[in-house]
């Protein structure tokens, strides 16, 4: 079961998909499920559409944010959105350090940071992403490779501003694969990453912390996973993409507490 005084977090990353009308009627779909009291719900659409997704989403209690941003403040960067900006469209939510980052666009770790210091700083809630290739899987480095970007993602950060970070970890070998880490081996990622927070900061900032699962999770395993003792929620890609499945991971994190 997981645990009672760590609300449940689910987040639906979209990724380059959708367009407007699609976005639309995927938000209100989901609009149409009701509030969601003891989960936290939150969608990450196109930057193109995020403006109109958090209006439809205001009134459904669901979170908006973004699949990126710089992390200065507004100036001459072209082609690039800061906080102020995706604060003003009603953002209040952002990925950071996700493996398509990492491994695609080439994020190094110091960049990483930064932004991580920066959305914490402009009151945005960073959900920071760590995680594997299936290399270091086999090679048994799975939580070194996890202490490594969790270590140089919160360089700087406080224990006070540690409330305004949600830790992903997505095994990237599981993510858009099919492939799915089992309950257990994704457990005990989550407790070494908290054992690993707790060895940063105390154990009372361990215990607080959110720790969600992304790679693969889909409604005919969200419930196992989640149920999990320290796993708190997921970071869903593709099932995120449909209403139904998405609001099946939802209720699957609100039973999670019975």
């Amino acid at each position: 079961m997981a645990s009672a005084q760590r609300t449940p977090f689910i987040g639906g990353n979209w990724k380059m998909n959708t367009n407007a009308s699609e976005g639309s009627a995927l938000i209100q779909a989901l609009g149409c499920i009701g509030q969601h009291d003891q989960v936290d719900v939150a969608v990450f659409p196109p930057m193109p559409y995020l403006s109109m997704i958090a209006q439809h989403a205001k009134d459904a209690g669901i979170a908006v944010g973004a699949q990126n941003f710089w992390h200065e403040g507004n100036g001459a960067f072209t082609g690039e959105v800061s906080i102020e900006m995706l604060k003003d469209i009603g953002a209040t939510t952002a990925l950071i350090g996700h493996s398509e980052r990492r491994h695609v666009i080439g994020e190094s770790d110091d960049l990483i940071n930064a932004k991580t210091k920066a959305a914490i700083a402009g009151g945005v809630q960073a959900v920071l992403c760590v995680g594997e290739t299936l290399d270091q899987r086999e090679a048994g480095k799975t939580d070194a490779v996890n202490e490594t970007q969790i270590r140089a993602g919160l360089a700087g950060v406080s224990k006070a501003d540690l409330g305004s970070v949600v830790i992903a970890y997505e095994p990237v070998w599981a993510i858009g694969t099919g492939k799915t880490a089992t309950p257990e081996d994704a457990q005990n990622a989550h407790v070494n990453i908290r054992e690993l927070i707790a060895n940063m900061y105390d154990q009372q900032a361990a215990d607080a912390i959110r720790i969600i699962y992304g790679g693969s999770m889909k409604p005919d395993n969200a419930a196992e996973l989640i149920s999990m003792a320290d796993i708190d929620g997921g970071l869903i890609g593709g099932a995120s993409l449909k209403a139904d499945d998405f609001a099946a991971i939802i209720e699957a994190g609100t039973a999670s507490l019975v």
